[in-house]
C-alpha cells in the first residue's frame, strides 16, 4: 500500500485489503457521545494552486443545534490555518485550533438555544501534500499538486462534524488552473475566471461548481487531467476519468461498471443518481474511495484483468453509504457490511458458486480475526482500529450471508430492497434494520441477532454417526449428532452426505451444543459433510491460521513488525507447511533487510503447501532480487527464469520478473525494496 515500501500488495486477500482501505479512511478514536449540533448546509469556495500545492478557502457552515450551545466544534485537517471565523452578521468570532484532535472549537458569545440555526464562515489556508498532518496518522487523503489534485472528505478539507454519520448538502466551488478538470457531486457548472495580478505567469483559471441538494457526504474533490470516457448504456450517465497510462483500460472499466451498477438496481431499486464517475487518483493514498456520483480508484487497483470486486464494491456504496447511511457508530456495519455483502452478491453473479465461496471464506477470516466484542456494541472500539473494521466490514457482511440462508433467497432480497427504499436518503439503525427483516421473515429473530449481533464467538462443528441398514432394499438410514461448543448456540446447518448413489442434503436445526439427526439414503453413505457451502460463520483450522496472517498484515502496516512476526508464527503453529505464513513471514525479513533469514522463508514457501499458488511465482522473484541485491547476478536470473517458467502473471508477476532479467535490481535507499 502507498504508505510502505513497494511490495505486492495484491497479496492481501480482498478481506484483509478492504479492511486496511477501512482501516485507514477512519477516524481516530474518539468518545462516542451524543452529538450536539448538525451542519444542516455548506457553500464552499476553494482555490487550488497545485505547484505550490497550496489551497485557499472559506467555508459558510448552516448548522443546528441539538442542545443550548456556547461552543461550536468542527474537525479541520491540521495543515490547515484558520484565519478569521465570522458569525452570520459577519462579525469575527475567538476560535481555539486544538491539534491534538485537529478541531476548531469557536465561541458563541450569545449562545445558541437548542434546535436554532446560524451559520458561521471559516476563512483558512493551507498546503496539502504530505501525511505529516492527516487525521488519520501516516496516510496521505489530500493532496495538491500539478498532475492530479485530490481531496477526500476523510481529510477534513473543509470543517467536518459527525464524520460519516451527519449527513448534509454542499454547494462546492473548485477553481483550478483551466488546463484542470474537477471532478465532484452533483450538479456541475463550468466558468473561465480572469488570472489574478501577481500569480505565476498569469495562468488562466476555471471554476467548477457542483451543488449536490439532497443530504449525503458530498465532500469528495478530485483535479487533473485525463482521459475520459462516456458511456449511456442502460441510463446510467457515466464518466470514466483515467490518466493517459491507463487509456487504454477506459473502456473496459466502462462496461464493467455498467454491469455491476444495473445489477445493483435490480438487486436494490434506483439509485440515488443516475451519474456516477469512476475517477483515477495517485497511489500515495486509499486504494479506493466514494461520495455521492463518485467511485474513486487508486491506480495499482486499474490493471489489465479488471479488479472487479473493488469496483463492485466502490459502486455499492451509492446505496450503502451515499443512500443509506449509519445512525450511530454501532450502526456502521450497515453501511460497510451491506457494501461487502454487495461485493460479494455481485461475485455470485459474475462467476457462480465458486466464486462466492471464496469470497464468503475471506468474509469469515475477517469477521473471526479480531471477534472481541459485539457488533452490536461496535461503537465501543476505536474506530481507527482493525478490531472495529473487521466487525463492521466483514462480521456485518457475514450476517447478511447467514440472514439470507435463514430466510431464504426469496425472502432475503425483498427484505434488502425495502430497506434500501423505506431509509433511501436517510440513515438507519440496527434496530429499524431488525424490524424489516422480522417483518418479511414472518416472525421473531431475536435468536439469529442476539446471536451474531450481541454475542461473539464462532461454532466450530464436529459430528459423529452411525449407518444402519434397512431392510428389503429400502437403503440405509444414518443416525448422529451434530455438537459445538456454544451452549446458546442455534441456527440452521444444512447437512450433505455423498452416498454411492444420489448425494442427500438436509437442513439440521442445531440448537446447543448436541443435535441430532436421522437422514435416509438410498446408496450406501460414504461422507457426510456439515454446512458444505458455508452458510454460517464457523471456526476451523484454515480460518484460525488465515486470521493470524490477516492480524500479521495489519501490524505490518502499522510498522510493528515484531508483532507481525508473532502472528505470522501463530498460523505456521496452526500449518507448519503454510506457504503464505512462510512468504509473510519473508516478507517481514526482507523489510528488515535480513536477507539469510528471508531467503530461508521464501524457500521453505516454495517447499510448502503451494497455497496461494501465487506464492510460487513471487518467491522467485523475491529470491531474485536478494540475490541482485547480495552481488550474485547470475543466481539472480536463475530465479528469474523460474519465475518466468511458472507462466503465473499475477499482478503482473511474468513482468517483473522480465524487468529484472534485463536489468538488476537495486535496492531503494531507505526503503525495504
Amino acid at each position: 500500500m502507498a504508505f510502505q515500501p513497494r511490495r505486492p500488495c495484491w497479496a492481501l486477500s480482498i478481506s484483509s485489503a478492504l479492511l486496511l482501505i477501512l482501516l485507514f479512511v477512519t477516524p481516530p478514536s474518539q468518545a462516542a457521545e451524543k452529538p450536539r449540533l448538525r451542519v444542516d448546509d455548506y457553500q464552499i469556495d476553494a482555490e487550488l494552486t497545485p505547484h505550490t500545492h497550496r489551497i485557499a478557502a472559506r467555508a459558510k457552515v448552516k448548522f443546528t443545534a441539538l442542545e443550548d450551545l456556547n461552543v461550536a466544534s468542527f474537525e479541520l485537517n491540521n495543515a490547515l490555518r484558520v484565519n478569521k471565523v465570522l458569525d452570520a452578521m459577519g462579525k469575527p468570532l475567538s476560535a481555539e485550533r486544538v491539534t491534538q484532535d485537529f478541531t476548531v472549537r469557536v465561541q458563541l458569545p450569545n449562545g445558541l438555544p437548542k434546535d436554532s440555526s446560524t451559520t458561521l464562515t471559516f476563512d483558512y489556508e493551507g498546503v496539502l501534500d504530505s501525511a505529516d498532518d492527516s487525521p488519520v496518522q501516516g496516510l496521505k487523503l489530500a493532496s495538491i499538486n500539478d498532475d492530479t489534485s485530490y481531496l477526500l472528505y476523510a481529510s477534513r478539507w473543509f470543517p467536518v462534524n459527525g464524520y460519516g454519520l451527519n449527513r448534509f448538502t454542499a454547494t462546492i466551488n473548485v477553481t483550478v488552473p483551466a488546463h484542470m478538470v474537477a471532478i465532484g457531486s452533483g450538479k456541475q457548472t463550468v466558468s473561465d475566471v480572469p488570472p489574478k495580478k501577481g500569480t505565476a505567469g498569469g495562468l488562466p483559471l476555471k471554476t467548477f461548481s457542483f451543488v449536490w441538494d439532497k443530504p449525503s457526504f458530498p465532500g469528495t474533490i478530485v483535479a487533473g487531467q485525463f482521459q475520459e470516457f462516456k458511456s449511456d448504456e442502460a441510463g446510467l450517465d457515466l464518466h470514466v476519468f483515467f490518466k493517459p497510462v491507463h487509456q487504454d483500460q477506459g473502456a473496459v472499466y466502462a462496461d464493467s461498471t455498467v454491469k455491476e451498477f444495473t445489477y445493483y438496481v435490480t438487486l436494490y431499486g434506483p439509485a440515488p443518481s443516475t451519474t456516477l464517475k469512476v475517477i483515477e487518483i495517485p497511489d500515495d493514498t486509499v486504494p479506493t474511495a466514494w461520495a455521492p456520483e463518485m467511485a474513486v480508484l487508486a491506480s495499482r487497483g486499474i490493471t489489465t484483468k479488471i479488479n472487479y470486486r473493488l469496483l463492485a464494491n466502490a459502486i455499492a456504496h451509492q446505496w450503502w453509504g451515499v443512500s443509506v447511511s449509519p445512525s450511530s457508530r454501532d450502526d456502521w456495519w450497515l453501511e460497510d457490511g451491506f457494501a461487502r455483502y454487495s461485493e460479494a452478491l455481485y461475485v455470485e453473479n459474475a462467476a457462480g458458486e465458486a466464486g462466492l465461496e471464496e469470497t464468503v471464506k475471506d468474509m469469515s477470516v475477517g469477521a473471526l480475526a479480531y471477534d472481541t466484542v459485539p457488533l452490536s456494541s461496535a461503537a465501543k472500539l476505536d474506530l481507527f482500529s482493525p478490531e472495529f473494521q473487521s466487525l463492521v466490514t466483514d462480521k456485518g457482511a457475514m450476517i447478511l450471508h447467514m440472514l439470507r440462508w435463514v430466510m431464504g433467497d426469496s425472502k432475503f432480497n425483498a427484505m434488502m430492497r425495502s430497506f434500501a427504499a423505506k431509509y433511501a436518503g436517510k440513515p438507519a439503525s440496527l434496530d429499524e434494520f431488525r424490524d424489516l427483516a422480522e417483518q418479511a421473515y414472518g416472525d421473531k429473530l431475536t435468536w439469529f441477532f442476539s446471536q451474531w449481533l450481541d454475542s461473539t464467538g464462532a461454532p466450530e462443528f464436529k459430528t459423529k454417526y452411525t449407518v444402519y441398514r434397512l431392510g428389503s432394499g429400502k437403503g440405509f438410514r444414518v443416525v448422529g449428532q451434530i455438537a459445538q461448543d456454544l451452549d446458546l448456540f442455534r441456527m440452521p446447518v444444512e447437512l450433505k452426505i455423498d452416498t454411492d448413489g444420489k448425494t442427500e442434503t438436509k437442513r439440521i436445526d442445531v440448537v446447543g451444543t448436541n443435535s441430532a439427526f436421522s437422514v435416509e439414503t438410498f446408496g450406501r453413505p460414504r461422507r457426510i459433510v456439515i454446512d458444505p457451502d458455508n452458510r454460517v460463520l464457523r471456526n476451523s483450522t484454515e480460518i484460525r491460521l488465515r486470521a493470524s496472517i490477516m492480524r500479521g498484515q495489519a501490524l505490518v502496516q502499522q510498522g510493528d513488525l515484531a508483532g507481525a512476526l508473532s502472528e505470522f508464527n501463530k498460523a505456521l503453529d496452526v500449518n507448519k507447511n503454510s506457504s503464505l505464513a512462510h512468504y509473510r513471514v519473508a516478507e517481514v525479513f526482507f523489510l528488515q533487510r535480513n536477507y539469510q533469514a528471508a531467503a530461508n522463508a521464501y524457500r521453505a514457501s516454495l517447499n510448502g503447501d503451494g497455497d496461494p499458488r501465487w506464492t510460487e511465482v513471487w518467491c522467485h522473484i523475491q529470491l531474485g532480487k536478494i540475490f541482485d541485491i547480495t552481488g550474485q547476478r547470475e543466481r539472480a536470473t536463475n530465479e528469474y527464469r523460474q519465475a518466468l517458467q511458472t507462466n503465473d502473471n499475477t499482478q503482473g508477476a511474468l513482468d517483473e520478473a522480465r524487468k529484472y532479467m534485463q536489468k538488476p535490481f537495486e535496492q531503494a535507499k531507505n526503503s525495504g525494496q
